[in-house]
């Protein structure tokens, strides 16, 4: 398997975390009869929750892009250096991304996002070399 390919494999490994972090840090917040239920009634989340639940949306923003960019280098033939890199820094931003934003941390959160989104960038321009 290309190294892209594994790593856009491990990025949706990670897709699952950031679906399952706010719901689990949300126990205390929303009950389980909630969960089940049909959800007219929105229960906002604060805190770490409220935060991992951003971080999940925010993943999934990137994840379509990403995914798109290795297929279509992978289609046409297009991996090499430049996307073997920019999917590592894409999931490697990713990984460090959710626990600092669940922390509060503010300044380095922003350069993991960014980290990700040269790593796309990357990707994309592999298409175009």
């Amino acid at each position: 398997m290309d190294c892209e390919y594994g790593i856009l494999a491990l990025s949706a490994v990670l897709g699952l975390v950031h679906m399952l972090a706010p719901t689990l840090a949300s126990k205390n917040q929303r009950d389980f009869a909630w969960l089940l239920g049909p959800r007219d009634d929105p229960k906002p989340l604060t805190g770490v929750a409220a935060r991992l639940e951003r971080a999940q949306s925010n993943f999934r923003e990137t994840f379509v892009i990403f995914a798109v960019a290795v297929l279509l280098a992978g289609v046409l033939g297009k991996f090499g250096t430049l996307s073997t890199w920019g999917a590592a820094l894409y999931f490697g931003g990713r990984v460090l991304y959710l626990p600092l934003y669940a922390l509060g941390v503010k300044v380095l959160r922003t350069l993991a996002w960014a980290v990700s989104l040269v790593g796309i960038v990357m990707v994309l321009v592999s298409l175009v070399v």
